[in-house]
């Protein structure tokens, strides 16, 4: 087994720059996701890792060895595609051997670790089968069995859920979350999808024009975004944002939002007391934005009144879009509530959960 490092990494495509300076340490056994929009420059730097793109500065290490200039079939690692790559005049056996039979694997090791494969996965019915005669989450398992028999030191996933319908890809996730725990190999994912970076990852990175933003678990990407950017990635649906200015009323940091002002908890607004008379981002999440008429127990509520514009019934819960004429947002109130379209009602802003951003450099203020 073994972890990877990507020291001070950089890949330009002309006068691109798709990856600047990266620099991550990823532990033996960890599941990292790499996250962020089209063109960040994620499955770039999986393909640095992989070997498929040669890197312009830095170094990659898998383990202790460096692999700047180690072709990709003698890195150890194991590739899963958006697009399943399978050889549609094989049998799902043959797909999966196909690899060991290249490297002259002994035939009773092959078939061992085929039958092993297909039965962690569940797929030893379907190894007579060939691709056509597959569903689309039979075939990502087959894809991602070929790359589980190869015993790889590194696995390596290119938005391997992009091709399935929505059922399929929950349960494909909690199965490649199980295949890790199970196989105890390091794990590298790319995603631009944030719900399957927060469900999979033990760690997640997000990128954003080439440049790493944070690394971080989900846990403390959500509740402790660095900028503004990931505050606004992390998180479904995303944060509502909004421009303010604060202010000192009576001895009180208050957050003043043009059409209405909320009062930042004594308790927390120290690091922002430097910031009174300047302009800042204050942040804060739809499920931290509540239905007063069936308040939470342990918030710190803040009442904004505004016009509700949209109603969203999701059975669990009702998203309500509110604007107020100059600024719009979003909370997820109570199924009970009686927020209908064209009212004008209270939202509950519970400030013990904002965040606030300097607005010149969108990073936020601890």
């Amino acid at each position: 087994m073994a972890g990877v490092s990507f020291r001070h990494v950089t890949k330009r495509f002309g006068d691109v720059v798709a990856v600047s300076d990266l620099n991550i340490e990823v532990a033996d056994k960890e599941f990292l996701v790499f996250v962020g929009p089209s063109g960040c420059g994620k499955s770039t730097s999986l393909r640095m890792l992989a070997g498929l793109e040669e890197i312009d500065e830095g170094e990659i290490y898998i383990g202790d060895r460096l692999v700047n200039d180690v072709p990709p079939k003698d890195r150890d690692i194991a590739m899963v595609f958006q697009s399943y790559a399978l050889y549609p005049h094989m049998t799902v056996y043959d797909n999966m051997a196909f690899g060991l039979k290249l490297r002259k694997v002994p035939k009773q090791e092959i078939d061992r670790r085929v039958k092993e494969g297909a039965g962690m996965l569940g797929i030893e019915h379907l190894l007579d089968r060939k691709p056509k005669q597959l569903s689309g989450g039979q075939r990502q398992r087959v894809a991602v069995g070929r790359a589980i028999v190869r015993e790889p030191n590194v696995f390596l996933m290119d938005e391997p859920l992009s091709n399935l319908d929505a059922k399929l890809r929950v349960q494909a996730r909690a199965e490649i979350s199980k295949l890790h725990q199970r196989l105890g190999t390091t794990f590298i994912y790319v995603t631009h999808d944030q719900v399957e970076a927060m469900t999979m990852g033990t760690r997640i990175a997000v990128l954003r024009d080439g440049i790493l933003q944070q690394v971080d678990s989900p846990q403390h990407l959500y509740d402790l975004p660095n900028n503004v950017f990931v505050a606004g990635f992390m998180g479904s649906p995303a944060m509502n944002f909004f421009e303010a200015a604060l202010v000192d009323h009576d001895g009180e940091t208050v957050a003043d939002c043009k059409d209405f002002r909320v009062r930042i908890p004594a308790s927390l607004a120290a690091p922002y007391r430097p910031y009174l008379g300047k302009e800042v981002v204050m942040g804060l999440r739809p499920e931290h934005i509540h239905d007063p008429d069936y308040p939470l127990p342990g918030i710190v509520p803040s009442l904004v009144e505004a016009k509700v514009e949209i109603t969203e019934l999701m059975g669990n819960e009702v998203n309500v879009f509110f604007s107020t004429g100059r600024v719009d947002f979003m909370g997820r109130f109570d199924p009970r509530t009686k927020a209908t379209v064209g009212m004008t009602k209270s939202a509950s802003f519970d400030m013990s959960r904002i965040h606030i951003f300097d607005k010149q450099t969108e990073k936020a203020i601890r």
